[in-house]
């Protein structure tokens, strides 16, 4: 670690990506990230690493496949109507077991919708978004500091179970300034191609990557191994702050903008001597659901607040299984929720 530096969060998660091995970038723009590719655009040729503007989303996330097929630490940013046309691509990945980081800035939809901050592609990220039963881990930084950080765990993910990685964050995490501090670069020399990278003609034996199985029984014993994988990552990968809960009697549950709102939120209610805490999962997929499920019995009711209309709300019910009221309070359209507003919606239900 070293000095810490004012950087904006789309910058900060460039150069982040950088230190963490990415030695090749594909994307395209769109708002509010145009930050993110034209940093990459600055710092990768610097450093003899890819960077290349592709002509649409389309285009760059099977590039992104493509590359992530030679075994290199690979990136694409996109937002939100940006990812969805990367679906495609997302499905293609997850059935060929390539690592790969993709980070959405998420923006108000839905269609064009606008440039402000949401939280509601959750569904397409978490649930899939492309066809086919696939998932892909899914990370939830809060501030610009845990989002440099998170992108080394990324990386490692991607690598280890051989999976899309992807960062969920929102327009106003990409656009805010804070002070960060970097971890220790990686050393890219270390690198070594994979057993399973395709390599160039006469390396070693040829290796086929591939999403395609004309066999129905092929296909299956592919959607089972990949059942598999997905349950060892959900019992062995979730990640989830509590905040306030060792004598908390409510809950709010919040993920990336919205949770660094609501500790304020739960300050207030302490305050009047209401003694609330807040569960941020970290990780959405898997989701934290054991950790939910622990605290159910200490608590009243609990409160989910996002900047949808209400995605995550179906994991934590879920995961509350019916044992005690959960509530929900959001915004929509780019509306970001005020502490005080959390706090009032809050107080309805007590």
């Amino acid at each position: 670690m070293g000095e810490k530096i004012l950087m904006k969060g789309a910058e900060a998660v460039a150069e982040a990506a950088i230190r963490a091995g990415a030695m090749a970038f594909f994307g395209y723009p769109i708002t509010p990230q145009n930050e993110t590719p034209e940093y990459f655009s600055k710092r990768m040729p610097e450093l003899g690493r890819v960077y290349l503007q592709a002509e649409s989303e389309v285009s760059s996330i099977n590039m992104v496949y493509g590359a992530a097929s030679s075994g290199i630490r690979v990136i694409t940013t996109s937002s939100s109507p940006g990812i969805s046309l990367m679906q495609e691509g997302f499905s293609y990945i997850g059935n060929s077991n390539v690592p790969c980081v993709v980070v959405n800035v998420m923006r108000g939809g839905p269609g064009l919708g606008d440039i402000a901050p949401a939280q509601s592609d959750y569904f397409q990220g978490v649930k899939g978004g492309g066809h086919g039963d696939y998932r892909n881990i899914v990370l939830a930084p809060h501030t610009v500091q845990e989002q440099c950080d998170i992108m080394y765990d990324a990386f490692e993910l991607a690598e280890k179970y051989r999976i899309l990685v992807l960062i969920l964050v929102d327009g106003l995490l990409g656009q805010m300034m804070e002070p960060v501090e970097f971890k220790e670069w990686v050393d890219v020399s270390k690198f070594r191609t994979p057993d399973w990278a395709i390599v160039g003609k006469g390396e070693r034996a040829r290796n086929l990557i591939t999403s395609f199985n004309l066999l129905p029984e092929g296909l299956e014993r592919m959607n089972l191994e990949l059942q598999r994988k997905y349950r060892e990552i959900e019992d062995t990968e979730a990640r989830v702050e509590e905040y306030m809960m060792d004598d908390a009697e409510y809950v709010i549950t919040a993920f990336g903008t919205v949770a660094r709102i609501t500790k304020t939120t739960v300050k207030l209610l302490r305050k009047e001597g209401i003694k609330a805490g807040l569960i941020r999962p970290i990780t959405l997929f898997p989701f934290p659901k054991k950790t939910i499920n622990e605290r159910v019995p200490q608590v009243k009711f609990f409160l989910d607040t996002e900047m949808n209309a209400g995605q995550m709300f179906e994991d934590v019910s879920l995961a509350v299984n019916g044992r005690k009221p959960v509530y929900f309070y959001g915004r929509t359209g780019g509306v970001v929720p005020t502490a005080e507003e959390i706090f009032d919606a809050f107080k309805k239900h007590i």
